[in-house]
């Protein structure tokens, strides 16, 4: 493998606009650190794929966005000439051709010596865990093996940096969550720049450094999965990443500076003091059985085992009906009631001010 440094991404100002003024991305302004794995993460049509298509030189940005490569400006320049690796949703392998070809495709493009072309393709399928397999074709391979080709001929050129366009979106639920976590492994072992674009959160969450979450052509928050999960700038973030309860208080509760869970009363943290609504994970929400004839205890009215953890739906006496995750061992049925309580450092903000 080379030694060369790693590369420094920086996009200046990029933004657009298609024929017909249909705007698919705001002026857009990032940087992704040498040997960073960043995710562009987002639902469909939110801008993701078209800022890493003009990352790699597959869309022009509008006039006065720019991308630079270290202090190369590559702006200009067509993709062949950018020195990115692409690796896209179904791999696009040469499916006439053998693990070797297809790792060595770009290499003999380039022209490239035989000998320095095996050596190269030898390399890469020890670094992907592809030995015995050089002279199968994809027909005969598995869906992670077919990704460790795609990876492998993406980086044989050791392009400045790797791009991924929905890697995993192919692939069912179950193979998914097994090649995001050899993903995630390949990608540090590579040590080069990459940017991810995915629609799933928890992938995001289990390959990347950190995010970039998207939203109608805007990055709306960047920061580490964990961060963003716990501490997140807007309500689309928080609901993206994971589920949220809305927790409405009303003017005497801000007043009295306090916050209701159900029929518990908390004292509000000092810095979400102002916030007429807050948000709390399902998980955060803790719950005990309620004493008998407690008539201010909440009501389960929905129980769903889903294997590592049982999801309730308990209504109070006043206010929309909460979810709440708790052990998969948890025995609370329909018609319990409970008692509800929340560490109140894992509340949340809706907004940075929401009146």
């Amino acid at each position: 493998m080379s030694g060369r440094a790693a590369t420094r991404v920086e996009i200046r100002a990029c933004a657009k606009t298609y024929a017909g003024g249909a705007r698919a991305l705001f002026p857009t302004s990032l940087v992704v650190e040498p040997g960073e794995v960043l995710a562009l993460l987002g639902p469909s049509g939110c801008g993701k794929t078209t800022l890493l298509r003009v990352v790699a030189g597959l869309v022009a940005s509008d006039p006065g966005g720019s991308v630079r490569f270290n202090d190369d400006d590559v702006t200009s320049r067509p993709i062949e000439t950018r020195g990115v690796g692409m690796v896209f949703q179904h791999y696009a392998l040469f499916p006439q051709m053998t693990v070797e070809g297809n790792i060595g495709y770009g290499l003999r493009v380039r022209g490239v010596s035989a000998g320095d072309r095996q050596r190269r393709v030898g390399e890469l399928v020890d670094l992907m865990r592809l030995g015995g397999l050089e002279q199968r074709r994809p027909a005969q391979l598995s869906g992670g093996q077919k990704q460790r080709v795609a990876l492998a001929r993406a980086v044989a050129l050791e392009p400045r940096v790797l791009l991924l366009d929905e890697p995993l979106t192919a692939l069912d639920a179950k193979l998914k969550v097994a090649l995001r976590e050899e993903l995630a492994e390949l990608l540090r072992r590579l040590s080069i720049t990459a940017i991810h674009v995915t629609h799933d959160q928890e992938e995001a969450m289990a390959i990347a450094d950190r995010l970039a979450v998207m939203r109608a052509g805007t990055i709306v928050q960047t920061g580490a999965a964990e961060a963003l999960y716990r501490d997140p700038a807007d309500p689309f973030v928080a609901e993206f990443l994971g589920r949220v309860n809305r927790i409405e208080r009303t003017a005497d509760d801000k007043a009295a500076g306090i916050v209701r869970i159900g029929s518990t009363v908390l004292r509000c943290p000092p810095a979400l003091a102002a916030h007429r609504e807050l948000l709390a994970r399902p998980e955060d929400i803790a719950v005990q059985a309620a004493p008998a004839g407690d008539v201010e205890a909440a009501t389960v009215v929905q129980r769903v085992f889903l294997g590592d953890r049982v999801h309730l739906r308990v209504q109070g006496c006043a206010g929309a009906p909460l979810l709440v995750d708790v052990a998969s061992d948890a025995a609370h049925a329909v018609g319990d009631r409970l008692r509800l309580t929340i560490d109140p450092a894992r509340l949340m903000r809706a907004a940075p001010q929401n009146g």
